[in-house]
């Protein structure tokens, strides 16, 4: 489950196996001299190619998401690379970039823009780097605290349009405090018929005072898969067959057996689906907000005296599209 794994593209134009045979021809009789210039240019070749497509090397999770170990983010990244993270992101959900050091709040930000215009909901910490980057702490001085515990969500679920993307970086690490997630459509695909067959009928309303209503399963706006838009801390109620003349709002025993249901078909599978992320210095995470939910666990909150210092910045890119059946 854990295997590391070299990404490929589909047309193996990268293979230096291939690269070898295409410009290298070693005579049959061959000579010590011709076999060891042949060596030093093969090396050569393969050095140039993971030079140049550095992030082309994944090790694998789960069933999902990509641990990402040779690129740079800090450094100047080429416009086909950042396609290919954009299109990557949408592919497996979930890409965790290693070693990335201390990432500048300002840089941070730039990398969030690849994915469009960054939108900010949240209270602005006076430690914050930049006006776009929630600080959370284990530390009321350093961040905000509590971020994340209210239950298993994706962000700006009670926006009209929630995030499209995620983006988070441990700028200092404590001994434990693990972020969970949990891809969404894994989850609707593991449901029993009769509980999808509910859950396709409700719809999540943040406040009733808002009337704003969200499918609880809708199709992503970019992959067309199922995908879910919900907040298990952030819930007022539900409404069965909204827009129809069968359309009820739950009263709160009802909306909290419904919450429980969710939450218990995230935890049941909880081997098979859900990844617990363990931070490590220099980590970067970049998420389809859509398409994976998440929670803060536990001991993301105890006391610096006992796990140490914790620090992790978000960024949120703005949402375009309100969450449709369509």
């Amino acid at each position: 489950m854990y295997e590391t794994s070299t990404y490929e593209l589909k047309e193996q134009m990268y293979s230096p196996v291939q690269v070898g045979r295409k410009v290298l021809v070693v005579n049959s009789l061959g000579s010590e001299l011709s076999y060891l210039f042949f060596m030093f240019t093969l090396i050569m070749l393969i050095l140039d190619r993971i030079l140049q497509n550095s992030y082309f090397h994944f090790d694998d999770m789960k069933t999902y998401g990509k641990i990402v170990t040779d690129v740079n983010l800090s450094d100047a990244v080429s416009d086909d690379v950042i396609e290919k993270i954009k299109k990557d992101v949408h592919e497996h959900v979930l890409l965790i970039f290693k070693n990335q050091g201390i990432v500048s709040g300002e840089r941070h930000v730039e990398i969030s823009k690849w994915f469009g215009d960054l939108e900010s909901t949240f209270y602005k910490h006076p430690r914050s780097p930049h006006p776009d980057v929630f600080r959370v702490s284990n530390n009321e001085e350093e961040g905000c605290t509590n971020v994340g515990r209210t239950g298993w969500h994706i962000d700006g679920s009670f926006m009209t349009e929630p995030f499209r993307f995620s983006l988070y970086h441990m700028v200092a690490v404590p001994k434990s405090g693990d972020t969970a997630f949990v891809p969404l459509t894994k989850l609707i695909e593991s449901l029993q018929p009769d509980v999808r067959a509910r859950w396709e009928r409700l719809y999540m309303v943040s406040d009733r005072r808002l009337k704003l209503k969200h499918p609880l399963i809708y199709s992503h706006p970019v992959t067309k898969k199922p995908t879910l838009c919900f907040h298990l801390g952030m819930t007022d109620a539900f409404a069965w067959d909204a827009g129809t003349d069968k359309e009820r709002i739950t009263e709160w025993p009802e909306t909290k057996h419904i919450l429980t249901e969710i939450h218990q078909e995230i935890e049941k599978n909880n081997r098979e689906l859900v990844y617990s992320h363990k931070w490590e210095q220099g980590d970067f995470i970049i998420s389809d907000n859509l398409a994976v939910g998440h929670e803060a666990t536990p001991e993301t909150q105890l006391p610096v005296s006992q796990v140490g210092l914790r620090i992790l910045h978000r960024t949120t890119v703005k949402g375009t599209e309100k969450p449709s059946k369509s």
